[in-house]
């Protein structure tokens, strides 16, 4: 690059460093007018234009870019994050081909090439690439490129099963024919016993173990190890293994749990390796080696005293597994060893988790467990403090069915507040930043009320834990455990405003938030608030992808091959993540309910849901994060508040098909025509036989798991919709434009204004197209009447409706049949809006067709505005100062033996009251502006 020309680029690059895209535009603009085929600027133009979301102009400069073929690095890698931006990979790889194919000999162009094909995980291309290079530059680096793609194309899901072991053996003699041998290099010598684990020669991967080299890298390298210990558990050497661990854990003093774990194999191996009842003798050598291991475990945990606790846990674990195999002797050895282990451990935070699975003691047993940690409550020191908040979990834990009582549960919730209350003396210095060492104790509060609610029935146990929660909450503003059981008594209660949806924007916490958020998507008075927390959590998906791609790029840059699986499964669980779609889903749900449903809405939805739908979903959805302090009699904390069975891949699948039948009927595209207008790549075809029916077909088959995953409103809304898209569907295809005279419209909207020519674009016959419609030979479809389910199942939910206002249910059950109906309205909308021109329906001749149509949505119409009428009333009547007065009154067990401020429960009732006054109030207006927008 010349030194004029460098002067007037720089402007642009730092233009694009800083964000500034606008003025990189411009400054792009001046120097293509003096060089108007200026690739380099172009590229950069182009990128600008997609920073500024200007997709049309971009496409058209990108284009015009890759017409020229560039080879120039500046320009390749502008070009890069273009493609990137525009979703275009596939077009990425082939920029990149065209340039190494002008160009052979440059070895940057190559491994670019080769970086483009892992990108997307074109395993087979990247293969081919890297092959070539190693025979162009004789560098090993490649043939492990080449090697590891070979092994990553036979792990692809989309590879056929026959020829995953002729990748295997490829890969296999490739690197046993290399000219440096795989042990020089960890990251090498786990590629080579990865394919010999694959191709299940155990035999040889143990020969390589067993060299010494092979140790020494063992040793030192963790995934070696790992691997190395699948393998000899594969070939059934579990015995041996257990040796080694009985040497490092006495001699070398090894502490790592997988070591203690591989000893306890070892010693049930004869019992555990065969579905076969035991002999007399097996029992008797597995007995005699339980003793040997037992006295292993005590001898670590002798020496390690209070520094380590493997030792204990492993022999409590080792008795675990004595009884389970029947070969116990003595009944009280677990609950000696738990009481051995809590004098020792007792006062660290790890203590309960660490004995949960030991603990499910009975009679005699239980009544001394019980009677040991009685005796252990102490709040003197911090120490002794968090020992008394074990023995309080603990306690909880193996509290029986006939211990549960209402008034046994009131009495341990004022029990756990006045600990609580006392507990904060220890934290009084300490700053905000910090957690209050009694945390656990109102953790404890929340959970007894929260099982109250579930014995009773009653609501004021929920604002009583609320209202504690609330003040543990402003105590210790840093903890996350506390703010997730207010998130779901809120859910309950109805308080959706504070439940700090920005907090938990993971794919792993976001369904705390965002599940069914629909069902408050009317409530905030035209604040979209979900919709955008919705989008925002979303960008995690996107990002995170990016990111991983250059992960494995670099993995295989720096060869650390053992790294590059985890970056990939963890790129696949991202993108295909369950919770993702489940967003998605919601985000449309609301779409729907807030934005005029017209043909941008409705085929930008249906071509995003198409593709939803073929994925296999991960769950990444953490359900264990939240606290768990109940009874082992009961269920666990977060089954208890939860206001509906949490959706699952069955919810997604069925509401999937609900919306993408509903918008397939509102939308003249078909697959023709939506292949051509689309921008992107697809996604890869799934290789799963259930993805190659034909999506008609899929569409309209019912599955159990779909059923059982809805709730029963759900249910009704379900079949409802599949009845209607069944009724309005023959009219819809007979109505809907040929594809001809779409591409036709389309083309002419395409020449009106720049950006992105038609794929294969083909202009439509003479007449084939008339203002969008085309005559009809064959007669329009026989008139119908509605199918019965229709209106009936307005009908139900009414009933539903009103059984829950007179009942004691909570306001979450209300939304929900709120929302559902006002789905099935919205669905209605969109399923009829073809029909709603007068020019239709004459020229169709549908007026009987139109008139059901009203009679439906007057129907519908009147009870939605019933509904809304009921909740403006009951949003007049929560947030009065008889209803914060109650909601005190409800607390008073939390006053009265605590001393709690009453000024500040009052606060809670306050904020409390007003959340669902806004609520209620919300949705009647969003219901009255939904029936007027659709009537």
């Amino acid at each position: 690059m010349s030194t004029a020309l460098d002067r007037q680029i720089r402007p642009i690059y730092d233009a694009l460093d800083t964000q500034s895209n606008k003025s990189a535009v411009l400054a792009c603009n001046k120097v293509l007018k003096k060089q108007p085929n200026n690739v380099l600027v172009k590229a950069l133009k182009a990128l600008a234009l997609v920073r500024l979301q200007k997709v049309e102009e971009s496409l058209l400069l990108a284009d015009e870019v890759l017409a020229k073929k560039p080879t120039d690095d500046g320009v390749l890698t502008a070009m890069m994050h273009v493609l990137r931006g525009l979703g275009r990979h596939s077009d990425i790889v082939a920029m990149f081909e065209t340039a190494y194919k002008q160009h052979p000999q440059n070895e940057d162009l190559g491994t670019q090439t080769f970086f483009a094909n892992v990108r997307v995980g074109n395993w087979k291309a990247a293969q081919q690439v890297a092959t070539k290079m190693h025979k162009q530059f004789q560098d090993d680096r490649y043939l492990y490129w080449s090697i590891f793609s070979a092994v990553l194309q036979a792990n692809d899901m989309a590879t056929p099963e026959a020829l995953r072991p002729v990748l295997l053996k490829l890969a296999l003699r490739l690197i046993s024919s290399g000219n440096t041998p795989s042990y020089f290099n960890p990251d090498r010598f786990y590629v080579h016993l990865l394919i010999l684990r694959e191709l299940e020669m155990y035999d040889d991967a143990a020969t390589l173990l067993n060299h010494e080299i092979g140790q020494k890298i063992c040793e030192t390298s963790l995934v070696c190890d790992e691997i190395r210990r699948d393998i000899m558990k594969l070939k059934g050497a579990c015995k041996q293994e257990g040796e080694q661990a009985k040497v490092k854990i006495l001699e070398k003093k090894d502490r790592n749990w997988l070591e203690f774990l591989s000893l306890l194999d070892a010693t049930f191996w004869d019992i555990a390796s065969t579905s076969e009842p035991a002999s007399e003798d097996v029992k008797a050598a597995v007995t005699e080696e339980i003793a040997k291991t037992r006295k292993v475990f005590s001898e670590a945990a002798t020496v390690d005293g209070l520094k380590d606790r493997s030792g204990l846990l492993a022999l409590l674990e080792l008795e675990k597994r004595t009884k389970s195999h029947g070969l116990w002797t003595d009944a009280c050895e677990i609950r000696m060893m738990a009481e051995n282990y809590f004098s020792q451990f007792g006062d660290k935070a790890c203590c309960y988790e660490d004995l949960l699975p030991y603990l499910a003691f009975e009679g005699e047993e239980l009544e001394q467990w019980t009677s040991f940690l009685n005796s252990r409550k102490s709040f003197d020191t911090p120490d002794t403090l968090q020992r008394s908040i074990n023995v309080y979990k603990l306690l909880r834990y193996n509290l029986t069915s006939a211990e549960l009582t209402p008034e046994l549960e009131l009495a341990r919730a004022q029990e756990y507040i006045k600990v609580y209350l006392d507990g904060l003396k220890f934290g009084v210095n300490l700053p905000d930043t910090e957690l209050q060492p009694a945390d656990d104790f109102a953790i404890l509060v929340g959970h007894a009320y929260v099982s109250l609610w579930k014995l009773t029935g009653e609501e004021s146990h929920l604002q009583s834990a609320a209202a504690t929660l609330e003040y543990a909450s402003a105590r210790s503003k840093q903890s996350y455990r506390i703010r997730l059981l207010l998130i779901r008594i809120y859910h309950l209660l109805d308080h959706y405003r504070l439940m700090n949806v920005k907090q938990v924007q993971t794919d792993t916490l976001s369904h705390l938030i965002l599940s069914r958020a629909a069902m408050w998507s009317l409530a905030p008075l035209g604040d979209i608030t979900y919709m955008s927390e919705c989008m925002e959590a979303s960008q995690i998906y996107m990002s995170n992808s990016t990111e991983t791609a250059e992960f494995i790029a670099r993995a295989f840059s720096t060869e650390r091959y053992s790294q590059i699986i985890d970056f990939i499964e963890f790129e696949d669980r991202l993108d295909n993540s369950l919770q993702r779609d489940l967003m998605k889903v919601e985000h449309v749900r609301m779409r729907v309910a807030h934005e005029p449903l017209n043909a941008e809405l409705v085929d930008m939805e249906l071509i995003e849901l198409k593709f939803i739908f073929d994925r296999i979903h991960h769950d990444n959805r953490d359900f264990e994060v939240i606290p768990n302090y109940q009874p082992r009699c009961q269920p666990s904390f977060n089954e208890q508040t939860l206001p509906l069975k949490p959706p699952g891949a069955g919810w997604l699948s069925a509401y999937l098909k609900v919306y993408i039948r509903a918008f397939q009927e509102a939308s003249d595209l078909d697959e023709t025509v939506e292949d051509k207008l689309l921008i992107g790549d697809r996604p890869k075809p799934s290789n799963d036989p259930e993805n190659q029916l034909p999506l008609r077909e899929r569409l309209v088959k019912k599955r159990q798991e779909e059923i059982d995953d809805l709730s029963e409103d759900e249910k009704l809304f379900y079949e409802y919709t599949l009845a209607l898209s069944e009724w309005v569907g023959p009219y819809h295809d007979y109505v809907r434009p040929p594809p001809s005279a779409l591409l036709a419209e389309a083309a002419k909207s395409n020449d009106l204004k720049p950006g992105h020519p038609l794929k294969s674009m083909a202009a439509a016959a003479n007449g084939s197209a008339t203002n969008g419609h085309s005559k009809k030979d064959e007669e329009p479809p026989a008139v119908k009447e509605s199918p019965e389910l229709i209106p009936k199942f307005f009908d139900d939910m009414k009933s539903r409706f009103d059984a829950v206002i007179s009942g004691t249910a909570l306001p979450s059950e209300l939304l929900h049949i709120v929302a559902t109906t006002q789905e099935a309205y919205l669905l209605f909308a969109l399923e009829t809006v073809r029909f709603k021109p007068n020019s239709i329906i004459k020229q169709y001749k549908f007026g009987q067709l139109a008139q059901s149509f009203k009679d439906l949505r007057v129907k519908a119409s009147s009870i939605l505005n019933e509904m809304s009428t009921v909740l403006a009333k009951l949003g007049e009547e929560v947030a009065t100062p008889d209803g914060r007065k109650a909601f005190v009154q409800a607390s008073s067990s939390i006053q009265d033996s605590s001393g709690f401020d009453h000024d500040f429960v009052l606060g809670v009732a306050k904020k409390t009251t007003d959340a669902r006054k806004q609520t209620y109030e919300g949705i009647a207006k969003g219901l009255a502006k939904v029936v007027k927008n659709h009537s």
